[in-house]
């Protein structure tokens, strides 16, 4: 399936996480696809690594994540290839409290592959110094 937009393929992303459908998400990475995520501090490599960490991220209570609209910023490499860049904020409960974590993202997409995530890095705002 090719897509018209990146953003449609970000908004499939987080549609996937926020309801918990772990074979859609991951569909959407090739299967060459790195992962720098935003709870590991591993680099995930392989369809294995980058599903096994969904699933064990799928398994926290209250998961869910949302976009920052007015901080995405896309830009064209050609007709093929974009990067997508912005803040979302993750949300889930850890000892029964809901937290919220802001992290950064970027996405590097092939719009004419299957599954168009080539490279995704997503981590935690720092705390200003």
């Amino acid at each position: 399936m090719m897509r018209q937009h990146p953003e449609q393929i970000l908004h499939e992303w987080m549609d996937a996480v926020n309801t918990g459908n772990v074979t859609a998400l991951t569909a959407l990475y090739d299967p060459a696809a790195v992962l720098i995520p935003t709870f590991s501090s591993r680099l995930l490599k392989t369809p294995e690594m980058i599903e096994d960490y969904f699933v064990r991220l799928g398994a926290r209570d209250e998961l869910s994540v949302a976009l920052h609209e007015k901080t995405v910023i896309s830009q064209s490499l050609g007709d093929q290839f974009h990067a997508l860049s912005g803040i979302y904020c993750w949300r889930f409960a850890i000892d029964g409290e809901l937290l919220n974590f802001e992290a950064r993202f970027s996405y590097m997409l092939d719009l004419k592959r299957p599954s168009p995530i080539l490279n995704h890095h997503s981590s935690q705002i720092p705390r200003v110094i």
